[in-house]
């Protein structure tokens, strides 16, 4: 149980530290030239798919941890 704390304590504070992150930062203006469609080059990359990807990736691991552990437990 007290694993259980931990983890969602970090969970937490991840989310916390990330959303006062986001919401503290300025957007910055747009440049002089700015396209109303979006074509205009230099904007970034879109980062949604590869985020998605990174967080699927860390929940197969952790999940894969906690079933290493759970195993382990029982076999004692």
């Amino acid at each position: 149980m007290k694993k259980l704390y931990k983890i969602l304590i970090v969970i937490l504070l991840a989310i916390t530290t990330t959303t006062l992150e986001v919401y503290g930062q300025a957007a910055p203006p747009p440049p002089p030239s700015h396209d109303a469609t979006g074509n205009e080059p230099g904007r970034g990359a879109p980062i949604g798919g590869g985020l998605f990807i990174l967080l699927g990736l860390g929940a197969a691991y952790g999940g894969r941890k906690l079933y290493q552990i759970r195993k382990q437990k029982l076999e004692e």
